[in-house]
């Protein structure tokens, strides 16, 4: 049931969604706090990454409301969801194999220097703060061709931490990685929870689960 002391950075109330008479998610409620992880889990099926696509704007509910910061939002784009502050970090990233780190992380939005260059040094330079913010080592010089699937999540990472995403949906991130990387996955994880963004793990692996989130919906 839905808490009314509480102030959650996102909810969603009663959301449905039907493609046809297939009905993929019924009546889902979710609330997300600011300096949590709040995992989902469920069989597949359940409706979790239908549930993922509604918050991305990917699909748009036929029923329910979704409310970010208090505020009721309806996103009719991608765009629109990542403008309003919300990521998704995707078992598999894609990013561009002839470009390098930094160039992906910026694409589209390169900062300019005098007579509208493209500023590389201001770009590397930012570059090489996040991947310090995230405790991670990354060159940003380097191609993006040849990076692990965890090298390309941190990337993800860094670059929503750069567009001030608030909500960051991790859908199943875990999947194709080592023990190790995990680990790092999960240490950048929690630092981004200290630092009061709310986020989403979406796995089905248990001891995962318990071992990094504070709250736990089973859909």
């Amino acid at each position: 049931m839905p808490d009314p002391d509480r102030d959650f950075v996102l909810e969603l109330r009663d959301v449905s969604k039907a493609f046809g008479a297939v009905v993929a998610l019924e009546s889902a409620s979710l609330q997300l706090a600011g300096g949590s992880i709040h995992a989902l889990v469920g069989e597949n099926g359940a409706g979790k990454s239908t549930l993922v696509k509604i918050v991305s704007g990917v699909h748009h509910r036929d029923g329910g409301e979704i409310l970010l910061g208090g505020e009721s939002v309806d996103f009719g784009s991608t765009a629109e969801s990542k403008a309003a502050g919300i990521a998704v970090i995707y078992q598999e990233p894609t990013l561009f194999p002839d470009l390098s780190v930094t160039e992906n992380l910026f694409m589209g939005r390169q900062p300019l220097a005098g007579g509208r260059r493209i500023d590389r040094r201001a770009m590397y330079a930012e570059a090489e703060r996040l991947f310090a913010r995230l405790g991670v080592h990354l060159d940003p010089r380097r191609p993006a061709e040849g990076l692990s699937i965890a090298d390309q999540q941190i990337i993800e990472i860094a670059k929503a931490i750069s567009l001030e995403a608030r909500v960051l949906i991790m859908d199943e991130p875990t999947a194709a990685l080592s023990g190790v990387e995990v680990e790092r996955l999960f240490a950048v994880a929690r630092s981004l929870r200290d630092e009061g963004r709310a986020l989403i793990f979406i796995s089905h692996r248990f001891d995962e689960v318990f071992s990094l989130c504070d709250t736990v919906t089973v859909m």
